[in-house]
């Protein structure tokens, strides 16, 4: 869906800094003075500890795609400057630090159900970079506390707070804005379909609503954003993102479907055991039931549903998992994962040699497979 002009989305100024933060920039931001040089020396200290973690994601094929997405919004030029890095682990979040260093958590990858949906996120973390906010909120911080205090706060908070959060403090609200707005700017030049950027921050209001459900509480949802909010509410960035996606009459943009799911496909059984070993069912079901009514079954939903219902454990439970990895393999589904699910479930329910088939059918299909000798020796002891 083609985006309609900002100005006539919002009335408030964040529109009008949204439509200039499309301008590219004409190189990569550099520090002004002594206090952003610290900054700068500090964000350093912390890549230079990313690259060589072992949550990170070296995978050349996954991280070609999504630094591609980005690049493809934001030209090669502005791309070059930026340093990304993929991050194992399983919650929703990206991150922009102002010195040109982004990560993507694989939570997000989990959650995203298109690359329009990916592209939303990224076009947001870098409208924030693009505005400055990060290095906006740095000076406002030092201004408002002693030069000594906060050098020393900034040792250690700075690299905390940068790892857990992406910035050194929250946004405003109109900051916030500003990303939201101006990353549909950069996804509608790209082509993409800027409807899923709502679409995407809905999915994940009903995935917290399902969690909550699920372990008895009531769902959290506000309609306005109160006074000393510092992000917008939930349903108003949603209102607001809508009503900007509306659209002039046109083409409707491309969600990339297809080729995400090319990106995603040998990853994806990996960010789903991330997700089901946090024992969040609400949610995992949630996920898993979404992507099938936004774009129907496939092998990979139903392998994830087979690994839901297997690892409850009960034999109905079971049950239903060998019927999901059945239909999985059935439809023509390659994972080698459906054979090892299958088999575990298989051998739970008391059937040896139907398991010990699926089991070393898993062995061959995935043969470099982490859990090749784990696998092997259950399967080497069913009789």
């Amino acid at each position: 869906m083609a985006l309609q002009p900002l100005a006539a989305a919002a009335s408030d100024t964040a529109v009008a800094d949204a439509v200039a933060a499309a301008d590219p920039l004409p190189e990569l931001y550099q520090p002004q003075d002594d206090l952003e040089r610290g900054l700068w020396l500090r964000m350093d200290e912390y890549e230079r500890d990313l690259k060589s973690s072992r949550q990170v994601i070296h995978d050349p094929e996954l991280n070609a795609y999504v630094r591609s997405v980005l690049c493809k919004m934001v030209g090669e030029a502005e791309c070059q400057n930026i340093r990304l890095y993929i991050s194992h682990t399983p919650h929703f979040n990206a991150t922009m630090a102002p010195n040109g260093v982004m990560q993507v958590w694989s939570g997000l990858l989990l959650r995203t159900q298109n690359e329009a949906q990916l592209a939303t996120v990224l076009a947001h973390e870098y409208a924030h970079f693009r505005q400055r906010h990060g290095v906006k909120l740095f000076r406002e911080a030092k201004e408002k506390s002693n030069t000594a205090a906060w050098l020393a706060f900034t040792g250690i908070g700075l690299i905390a707070s940068i790892a857990i959060a992406g910035s050194i403090f929250k946004f405003s609200r109109e900051q916030e804005q500003e990303a939201d707005l101006g990353g549909l700017a950069l996804l509608d030049a790209a082509g993409y379909d800027t409807s899923e950027a709502a679409v995407l921050w809905q999915q994940l209001i009903n995935e917290e609503d399902a969690t909550r459900l699920a372990r008895g509480k009531k769902k959290k949802r506000k309609a306005k954003a109160g006074m000393f909010d510092t992000h917008p509410a939930n349903q108003q960035r949603i209102d607001y993102l809508r009503e900007a996606a509306a659209g002039t009459p046109g083409t409707p943009g491309q969600t990339g479907l297809a080729e995400y799911q090319r990106a995603m496909r040998n990853w994806w059984p990996v960010f789903l055991d991330d997700q089901l070993k946090m024992n969040d069912d609400g949610a995992s079901t949630y996920l898993l039931d979404s992507m099938i009514n936004a774009n129907g079954s496939t092998p990979w939903l139903e392998f994830g549903r087979g690994e839901l219902a297997r690892r409850k454990g009960t034999p109905e439970a079971l049950e239903a998992a060998v019927s999901h990895y059945s239909a999985a393999i059935a439809a023509g589904g390659d994972l080698p994962e459906l054979w090892r699910g299958r088999g575990l479930a298989l051998k739970k329910l008391g059937q040896p040699a139907a398991a010990k088939a699926d089991l070393e059918e898993y062995l061959v299909r995935a043969p470099e497979a982490a859990d090749h000798a784990m696998i092997s020796m259950i399967s080497g002891g069913i009789q």
